[in-house]
């Protein structure tokens, strides 16, 4: 499938919209929600201290505001469990943070659902295929190895922005290392169409704080 004709995700056309990623109970992602997040991201992977189990909270997911957009986010699932998370009507995204590749990429565009393809940006090789996923939503995250994201470390903004001026039909998504106070320098940088954040608005490990999570949307939305 050409990532052309693959579905879309509403994002805001006059500023970066705010994903705070790594949401693992109610009372987090409601503080988020009155932050001014315009996404949510759960984590499905059972390798993370952030890991949500999307069935048995399907309660309160499902009950959050419909203003914001809640992804899924899974590493190196089977099609069939990732199908089984599509499936539930309030997940509104996919986003693959694993070693997915092309074809598998591919099948889970056919889902129904917006898939966003999260790549480690360690130099331009590992970027240079960002067409091949069948989505235009493209997140560049740090490059840590034996890692999936959430890890804090900084994003090479030089290469993500290198990437956007060469990609200028993809949608680009940012992560890594962002915090309430570099964020603002990575917008006007980047010009990214998505800041994605977990770590970096925490507390403790899937813990949430507050005045973060909305230090850093003010900051974001300023820039």
């Amino acid at each position: 499938m050409p990532y052309a004709a693959a579905v879309k995700l509403k994002l805001p056309a006059d500023r970066a919209a705010v994903k705070i990623c790594g949401i693992t109970n109610r009372d987090d992602a409601l503080a988020a929600v009155d932050a001014g997040a315009d996404l949510l991201g759960f984590n499905t992977w059972l390798g993370t201290k952030r890991f949500v189990d999307i069935a048995r909270n399907a309660d309160w997911i499902g009950a959050l505001p419909r203003t914001v957009i809640r992804v899924a986010l899974l590493v190196n699932a089977t099609p069939v469990e990732a199908g089984r998370v599509a499936a539930f009507e309030f997940v509104d995204a996919l986003q693959f943070h694993g070693d997915e590749d092309a074809a598998f990429c591919r099948t889970a565009a056919g889902l129904g659902k917006p898939i966003i393809r999260a790549l480690r940006a360690k130099d331009r090789a590992a970027i240079a295929h960002a067409e091949d996923f069948s989505t235009p939503h493209i997140l560049l995250d740090a490059h840590v190895p034996g890692e999936f994201g959430g890890t804090g470390a900084h994003v090479d903004l030089a290469l993500a922005g290198e990437f956007k001026r060469a990609h200028p039909a993809i949608t680009l998504w940012l992560a890594g290392g962002l915090t309430p106070e570099n964020v603002a320098d990575a917008v006007r940088a980047v010009r990214p169409a998505v800041v994605d954040v977990s770590s970096g608005v925490e507390s403790t490990p899937g813990g949430k704080d507050a005045a973060k999570m909305r230090a850093f949307v003010q900051a974001a939305r300023r820039a």
